[in-house]
């Protein structure tokens, strides 16, 4: 049972309620429907929600098999919190304007996370295909 996992995609989809709730907020406010009706401030809370949207899959995606790999829990549930906290920091931060110190955290705490993420994923994939005496060229055409 992945647990990490399941609780990392539970407080993914409450942040991601949460956005799209500030987002509604100001369409309320604002009395617009439909697209961003010019408001700057919709502009960036819709950013700050695609943004979550676009990075949240593919750090859930490696939390998972990471998981599934064995990586230690405890790392990954350290990472899944920073990347949470980095995802509302940025939400946060993206009401300001540019320089905003809570985005630029939000920001480089994402790409750390999926870097390290990333990192760990293939060298674990890569240690397991030593263990299986397979040729790093496996699935590629000569």
């Amino acid at each position: 049972m992945p647990a990490i996992t399941l609780i990392f995609a539970g407080v993914a989809a409450l942040v991601n309620l949460w956005l799209a709730i500030r987002c509604g907020q100001v369409r309320t406010a604002e009395k617009i429907s439909h697209g961003d009706g010019g408001s700057v401030l919709l502009q960036r809370r819709m950013r700050a929600h695609l943004n979550f949207a676009e990075n949240t899959p593919l750090a859930l995606i490696l939390v998972l098999v990471l998981e599934l790999s064995g990586t230690p829990p405890l790392w990954l549930a350290i990472a899944a919190a920073l990347y949470i906290i980095g995802r509302i920091a940025h939400g946060i931060g993206m009401d300001a304007d540019s320089g905003s110190k809570a985005r630029m955290f939000g920001t480089l705490m994402t790409m750390l996370l999926l870097l390290g993420l990333a990192g760990l994923a293939i060298s674990t994939g890569y240690a397991a295909m030593q263990e299986r005496d397979l040729p790093a060229s496996v699935g590629i055409a000569a």
